[in-house]
């Protein structure tokens, strides 16, 4: 707990709106919290703090969106999807610690910006990828969320070309994202990150901010049309790209 004390002004000022907003975007689209709270709270906080900690987050804010809308869950796609995410999270892992987080980084963030460009200027898709496309997806999905917490965009964007209904994908990809969320808390469980006083103080701080922003965030799913929906998404995949791009330049 000493260590959050410690933390200036500032942060207790920004943080509660960055997690305000990260969950009202989650709450809207199903993913996206942990690509844009880490950029802008890791000035002040590790990333062997925020990580556990927005995987907590997340492991609550999927569940929550996900068991609210279960029925519009595509099994079919979970079924996919699962098997090669498990893999690519074991092997997320092993790149944790042999490969240079910079490149990765980067390398999500062109993604990002390619997905979210295409889904606003083709929001009304009429092709439908083939079912395949889940090897890759699931496996690069399994490795981003090891290694920063953010397998989001992989996930959207395989959903996205199987899936037409807004409110499917978003659910969908809650499950996937709270399935991704268990498992990296165990493994950071395993590894002594999770149970510090400071993490679970942060956490409890936390959730009154990131239930208040999945509540606003399901408000606006609801007001949205399918293709407003793609455009939103593309947007926030956007500027997710562009935060992530920038900073493993700046950095």
């Amino acid at each position: 707990m000493s260590e959050l004390a410690q933390l200036p002004l500032a942060f207790w000022v920004v943080a509660p709106l960055t997690i305000l907003f990260a969950y009202t975007v989650f709450g809207m689209s199903g993913f996206g919290s942990t690509i844009i709270a880490i950029p802008i709270l890791a000035n002040w906080l590790p990333l062997t703090f925020l990580v556990p900690l927005m995987a907590l987050g997340d492991l609550v804010a999927a569940t929550a969106v996900g068991g609210a809308n279960r029925r519009h869950v595509s099994v079919p796609e979970l079924k996919r999807l699962l098997p090669f995410m498990f893999a690519g999270i074991v092997l997320g892992v092993t790149l944790l610690v042999n490969v240079p987080q910079g490149p990765l980084r980067a390398a999500l963030g062109v993604f990002a910006i390619g997905v979210g460009v295409h889904a606003i200027l083709n929001p009304s898709p009429r092709d439908t990828i083939s079912p395949w496309w889940c090897i890759p997806a699931g496996t690069v999905a399994g490795v981003l969320a090891a290694v920063f917490g953010a397998g989001g965009p992989v996930n959207v964007a395989y959903l996205a070309g199987r899936l037409r209904d807004k409110s499917e994908i978003r659910s969908t990809v809650s499950v996937i994202i709270s399935v991704s969320a268990t498992t990296r808390t165990a493994v950071y469980a395993a590894t002594g990150l999770v149970f510090k006083t400071a993490l679970l103080a942060g956490a409890a701080l936390a959730i009154p901010f990131a239930w208040t922003g999945i509540w606003l965030g399901s408000r606006i799913h609801v007001g949205l049309t399918q293709v407003q929906m793609r455009r939103a998404v593309g947007l926030i995949l956007v500027a997710s790209g562009v935060v992530l791009l920038a900073r493993s330049l700046l950095a």
